[in-house]
C-alpha cells in the first residue's frame, strides 16, 4: 500500500518552533551548569573563602549568550538558501521501502528509512527526525563545525500534520508502519521482533 497526502508545506516559523522546543529538550541538563556555579559561589560567599559578587552577572550572562547562540542557529536554518528545500511544497509518498516528496511529476526526492533516527508522534503531525551521522562522517569540518552540526541533528525533521493524509486508513497505515519500522516511541521494529 502507498500512502499519497496532500501538498504541503512547511512554513517558517512552526519549523523554528520544533526546532527549538527539541534543542530545548535536548539540553535542559545543561541549565544545571550555572545552578552548581550560583550556589559554589553563595556557598564561598556566605563562608567569606571568596567573596564575590561579579560572578553571578557573568554566568548569567554566559548562559543567556548560550542560548541565543543556538537560538540563532536555528533560526539560521530556515533564512538560508541551503535550507529553502525545506519549505516547498510536496506530496508525500509513504511506502515500506521509502518516503517519496514530489514537488511535482518530475521534480522530488526519496528518503530511505534508515535515513530516519526517530519519530515523535505529536498531538496533530508525526514529526521525523533524520540521522546526518552517515553524511558527516567523511566531512572535513573545524571542531567547532562538528558541534554545532551534533547541536543542530534534531533541527532536520519532516513534519507531516495528520491533516495532510487523505483518509484514516492511511493515518493508521502510516502509524503501523512507524510502529513496525521501530521509529516510534515504545514500538519494537519487525526485524528484532521475529528473532
Amino acid at each position: 500500500m502507498i500512502v499519497k497526502t496532500k501538498k504541503y508545506a512547511l512554513d517558517q516559523k512552526t519549523y523554528i518552533n520544533i526546532a527549538l522546543r527539541q534543542w530545548v529538550k535536548d539540553n535542559w541538563k545543561w541549565a544545571f551548569v550555572p545552578l552548581a556555579l550560583i550556589i559554589l559561589n553563595v556557598i564561598l560567599n556566605l563562608t567569606k573563602v571568596y567573596p564575590n559578587y561579579w560572578i553571578y552577572i557573568v554566568i548569567v550572562l554566559l548562559t543567556i549568550l548560550y542560548v541565543l547562540f543556538w537560538a540563532v542557529q536555528i533560526t539560521g536554518i530556515a533564512q538560508m538558501e541551503q535550507s529553502k528545500a525545506l519549505f516547498q511544497k510536496y506530496v508525500y509518498e509513504i511506502d515500506s521501502r521509502q518516503i517519496l516528496m514530489r514537488i511535482n511529476a518530475k521534480e522530488g526526492g526519496i528518503l530511505k528509512w534508515n535515513q530516519i533516527n526517530s519519530v515523535i508522534k505529536d498531538k496533530d503531525a508525526y514529526i521525523l527526525f533524520l540521522d546526518n551521522a552517515e553524511a558527516m562522517a567523511n566531512v572535513k569540518a573545524s571542531w567547532i563545525a562538528k558541534i554545532v552540526t551534533k547541536g543542530l541533528a534534531k533541527a532536520q525533521f519532516l513534519y507531516l500534520p495528520f491533516n495532510i493524509f487523505t483518509s484514516d486508513n492511511d493515518l493508521r497505515f502510516t502509524d503501523a508502519l512507524l510502529k513496525r519500522k521501530g521509529l516510534l516511541p515504545g514500538s519494537v521494529p519487525a526485524e528484532t521482533a521475529v528473532k
